[in-house]
């Protein structure tokens, strides 16, 4: 349930700590002398599917990658399964990249490599496996995401935009991770596929155990897939919930987003 904390944001109660998997505290990203992310705080838990949204250019993306150690912030604390990633120790930080999977934003496979060959990179990175072991491996996560077995020889200049989706969604679960980080994954999708994909991530998170990342603005996925939304606006996290409470929310922005035309056709959908 949303509440308010004592600066004003609407938020959530606390989840037990235990349950939390990823957890941001008063983080501060600023690019070339420009302020983007100011003091933001934001908890994920355990098994939950959160969509993350924004307006463009808030810095959903930039959360994103400082999380993941490809940005970084000028201060605050980052723990991915409890461990503090700044004071991580080599060891410890090998094993918590072991634990996540990403799929970036347009699939950004590697057009010289086919989808197998893609799925295992990862695999190269981080185990030391017998070739036959890991085009196995590769196998079972291409036919998981649901493509057919063929594609796995095709290169991704072959491949639609929902396959190459999936073929990224395939390489992100390569090492079966506990949480997947997905930038905008239905981005470019016709309304059918991205439905088809926005099923898929929720029949993963069910059959895998995952926890996911889903940084978006597509609302059919924040109404049908989140479990919880959380608001990047005024370089912080304005307000976090269920739909339910994003729906209540008088904040002007959320309230435009969530309570638009669009937005009650999807509600009411839902609700049928």
């Amino acid at each position: 349930m949303a509440v308010a904390s004592g600066n004003g944001v609407e938020t959530t109660q606390n989840a037990d700590e235990s349950e939390i998997v990823l957890s941001v505290r008063d983080v501060t990203v600023a690019i070339e002398d420009k302020l983007i992310l100011d003091k933001l705080s934001l908890d994920i838990k355990r098994g939950e599917i959160l969509g993350f949204v924004g307006a463009s250019g808030a810095g959903k993306s930039v959360l994103l990658r400082t999380i993941l150690g490809l940005m970084p912030k000028q201060s605050g604390t980052i723990r991915l399964f409890g461990v503090d990633v700044d004071k991580a120790s080599e060891v410890e930080r090998l094993r918590i990249d072991m634990r996540l999977g990403v799929l970036f934003q347009h699939g950004a496979l590697f057009s010289a490599l086919t989808v197998l060959e893609n799925v295992q990179v990862p695999m190269r990175e981080y185990l030391d496996l017998p070739k036959a072991l890991m085009d196995e491996l590769a196998m079972l996560k291409v036919e998981l995401v649901g493509l057919p077995p063929d594609a796995a020889q095709k290169f991704p200049s072959e491949l639609s935009g929902g396959m190459i989706k999936r073929a990224a969604l395939a390489r992100a679960l390569a090492l079966d991770p506990d949480i997947v980080f997905l930038d905008e994954p239905t981005s470019g999708l016709d309304p059918i596929s991205a439905a088809e994909f926005d099923e898929l991530v929720v029949k993963l998170r069910d059959t895998m155990d995952l926890t996911v990342y889903m940084v978006t603005h597509d609302l059919d996925t924040l109404f049908t897939a989140c479990d919880h939304v959380a608001v990047l606006g005024k370089k912080r996290v304005l307000v976090e919930g269920t739909i339910d409470d994003m729906l209540k929310s008088e904040e002007p922005w959320v309230k435009s987003y969530f309570r638009g035309k669009r937005a009650r056709q999807l509600d009411l959908a839902a609700r049928a």
